[in-house]
């Protein structure tokens, strides 16, 4: 596999009471074509942070970042609109990031229309087969945003980043809103759709056993620092760093029954 991103030093300051805090702090990665990585660290680490210095919605302070080959932090106008095709991010929470009043054709159809690439007449089959491609039935293109499930409403926002075929989708504890079940339906449906695509994730959470559960690699921030990485299923087994540790220390086990 050859790297689709590559992250080197990247670093995001925000001000705060006067004192300057380092949200991201040097922090190197990179992505592989049809690779999940999972970012994960406790709340307040920089995760979310560095999913939008990614996706391009807050810019970074320092550092590099290459994307198929070009240099994303150059990126401006036409260029940037046309690389936003091919990274696409899935948020925490469907019914803050969609508008929960429009219908779902709406919220499906808004990037096929803004990138051109479905006009009027063929965007009703185009929003049908991203639906189907998500598991949900066409006619529920017609339905508000809010009159559907939390499992879903993750499904359509799955559908609408599919819709500019991106190389790259950023999921942003995408999974952590839903309860058990839908959740594990996501997680399979986003695994099977990269076993048909070929797409590639970063995929934040405060839950390594999710993490676990998805991604080939993992990187473990703590106070804005990446304080490891490497394949998930060895830095689960053997955790190097202090936060790794105390992460899979708190993944609960079921107790043996008792007699």
């Amino acid at each position: 596999m050859s790297a689709l991103l590559i992250a080197e030093n990247l670093g995001k300051s925000f001000r705060r009471g006067g004192v300057r805090l380092a949200a991201v702090d040097g922090a190197s990665f990179s992505v592989d074509d049809g690779e999940t990585l999972g970012i994960v660290g406790p709340s307040g680490s920089g995760k979310t942070t560095l999913a939008r210095l990614v996706v391009r919605l807050i810019d970074a302070d320092v550092g590099t970042l290459q994307f198929e080959g070009a240099d994303l932090l150059a990126l401006r106008g036409k260029a940037l609109r046309a690389t936003r095709k091919r990274i696409q991010m899935v948020f925490q929470d469907p019914l803050a990031a969609l508008n929960p009043r429009a219908s779902v054709a709406d919220v499906i159809g808004d990037p096929l229309r803004i990138h051109r690439l479905a006009d009027s007449g063929g965007r009703p089959a185009a929003i049908a087969h991203l639906l189907n491609r998500v598991g949900l039935p066409a006619a529920l293109a017609s339905r508000a945003v809010h009159e559907i499930s939390g499992g879903q409403r993750q499904r359509v926002a799955i559908a609408r980043a599919l819709a500019t075929e991106p190389r790259l989708i950023v999921l942003d504890e995408a999974a952590s809103a839903l309860d058990v079940s839908a959740r594990a339906h996501i997680l399979k449906l986003l695994v099977e759709l990269q076993a048909e695509s070929g797409i590639s994730y970063i995929f934040v959470s405060h839950d390594i056993a999710v993490v676990r559960a998805i991604s080939h690699r993992v990187a473990i921030m703590d106070h804005g620092r990446i304080v490891e990485t490497g394949p998930t299923a060895q830095v689960i087994a053997a955790p190097q760093s202090a936060t790794g540790k105390a992460l899979i220390a708190a993944v609960p086990h079921l107790m043996p029954a008792q007699d």
